[in-house]
């Protein structure tokens, strides 16, 4: 199962809206097949390898990294598949939390004579898809919030200069994250300071870009329009925004969204829930202090990257790292769980997932 977690994430960032699958064949204790899912729409994990093992799948035994399918999507259902095949036991890490399956191929294996074992690594299995988990079980997308911070929680000098905090090689780990989100999601300020291209790491990756510009202050001109396919920036505004500005827009091929807004701008909540009817499962949030700490006052954010330098501002008006919160209490901070450091060059990167 090890092994079948492995291969599942050479799939990250590249599955979605499906899940990244491992699966390994093994038949009197030698391997006979072993794949991954590659990308939405190809064949899934379990069929590769099955494909791979050809005859010696009768009677061997499968482990899988996530139950598979029993519906149809783009591809026929796997369970039909590995029960055809000839499969004698199935060792499966977690139950899969589409509802259109969920628990009905394990029941189905069950009833064919397999030889069914589940919860094996399952933690680690739910770890691996937590984006696929949380889209599939609340129709929203996965919101990740990234800030990259000094030790004292400066996000820019006292004159407002930013460039760069974190060394190259944490700039490029930041990078290959994006890779792993279906869109990165900034504001409108960051946009006018920085001109960013919001672009991941990888050529291959086609990454959403989200702006939310409450106005439509953003310029025709910005990087974030070069190069991207149509559709690919999507702008977030309100109804207060120039209808001239949304047809000029739209002529770049950006998507524009009217969404209602609150005291601090756009309605994230609102937000989310739309593009998770267009099947963006996750959103990488990489704005400044106002945009991060709005998005943790609205309970939108799953988790959180804290990139922070060996370097001290140590300065009252430098610009915090998050910012909007109004926490009168410490006993209702925000928490952050189930954390992780990593060392990154002469940085660290902190991971963990806010308790409200």
């Amino acid at each position: 199962m090890e092994m079948a977690l492995t291969l599942a994430a050479k799939g990250r960032g590249q599955t979605s809206p499906n899940p990244m699958v491992g699966a390994v064949i093994v038949k009197q204790g030698k391997i006979v097949g072993e794949a991954w899912h590659r990308r939405a729409g190809s064949d899934h994990a379990e069929v590769i390898a099955l494909k791979q093992a050809g005859k010696k799948a009768q009677g061997a035994t499968l482990y899988v990294t996530l139950e598979p399918c029993a519906h149809y999507g783009q591809t026929p259902p796997c369970v039909d598949a590995v029960i055809e095949a000839g499969i004698k036991e199935i060792v499966i890490a977690m139950k899969d939390p589409n509802p259109l399956t969920n628990g009905k191929s394990i029941q189905k294996l069950k009833r064919k004579g397999l030889r069914v074992r589940t919860g094996v690594l399952e933690n680690e299995a739910r770890e691996l898809n937590e984006i696929f988990i949380k889209f599939k079980t609340s129709n929203k997308p996965f919101v990740a919030a990234k800030t990259a911070q000094t030790l004292d929680g400066k996000i820019a000098t006292v004159s407002g200069r930013s460039k760069w905090i974190t060394s190259v090689k944490t700039r490029v780990l930041a990078r290959k994250i994006r890779d792993e989100f279906d869109a990165i999601l900034v504001g409108i300020n960051t946009v006018i300071e920085d001109n960013p291209r919001l672009n991941g790491f990888s050529r291959k990756k086609r990454l959403k870009k989200i702006v939310l510009d409450s106005s439509l202050r953003i310029k025709l001109t910005a990087n974030l329009f070069k190069g991207v396919k149509k559709d690919d920036c999507i702008i977030a505004t309100t109804a207060k925004a120039s209808k001239t500005k949304i047809k000029q827009l739209e002529r770049k091929g950006a998507r524009i969204i009217i969404c209602p807004s609150n005291k601090n701008g756009i309605r994230m909540k609102w937000l989310f829930r739309k593009l998770a009817e267009e099947k963006i499962t996750s959103v990488l949030i990489e704005g400044g202090s106002k945009m991060v700490g709005g998005a943790l006052a609205e309970k939108c954010v799953d988790k959180l990257y804290i990139y922070i330098a060996p370097l001290i501002f140590g300065s009252h008006s430098a610009l915090g790292s998050i910012d909007g919160l109004r926490i009168k209490d410490v006993k209702k901070a925000i928490l952050l769980e189930k954390r992780t450091i990593f060392k990154v060059d002469r940085d660290l990167l902190i991971t963990g997932y806010p308790r409200y």
